[in-house]
């Protein structure tokens, strides 16, 4: 019986002992990095240069490597005037990628009037997707001039500008 009396006794005090200590704790650290935000500048705007038009709408495809061609009504005359794509300077974290995202259509108007014409079919250098393997990197870009047929003689711009997005991956 006594050693009953011990084993149970035994039994209580490991029951006690194992409710008491049933409660543990875990601990953990938290940690953050800040790392450089990406950030765009505008180092060059986008010109189509000097083109004339006759009756027949056309098209000027500018070309991210600052080339152009012509079609439809439109004609290059040899006086080409400001020719260049756009460029952009993306800056931020060395060894990063990152997405570039183009705009989709952009209005430009004529300063002395109302007149409009269309700008599309964005592409850009690098497409799609950039790196900034020392934490910096040009991007080039290129687009589509629509030209309706007898456009208005002038000078057509769009003081805002057009956007480029661009975000790490």
């Amino acid at each position: 019986m006594k050693k009953l009396i011990t084993l149970f006794a035994a039994v209580v005090l490991v029951a006690i002992t194992a409710t008491v200590s049933a409660q543990v704790t875990g601990t953990a650290t938290g940690s953050a990095t800040i790392i450089t935000p990406i950030a765009i500048a505008n180092a060059g705007n986008i010109n189509f240069g000097s083109l004339a038009v006759s009756t027949a709408a056309g098209t000027v495809v500018l070309t991210n490597g600052s080339t152009r061609s012509a079609t439809g009504g439109v004609t290059l005359p040899a006086v080409s005037g400001t020719v260049s794509a756009a460029a952009f300077t993306v800056t931020g974290l060395g060894s990063s990628t990152y997405s570039i995202l183009l705009p989709t259509t952009y209005t430009i108007t004529r300063l002395t009037g109302s007149e409009t014409m269309t700008i599309n079919t964005f592409t850009s250098n690098p497409s799609g997707t950039g790196a900034l393997t020392s934490g910096t990197q040009t991007i080039n870009v290129g687009a589509t001039l629509n030209v309706a047929g007898s456009q208005l003689a002038g000078t057509y711009t769009n003081a805002t500008g057009f956007p480029v997005i661009v975000n790490y991956n």
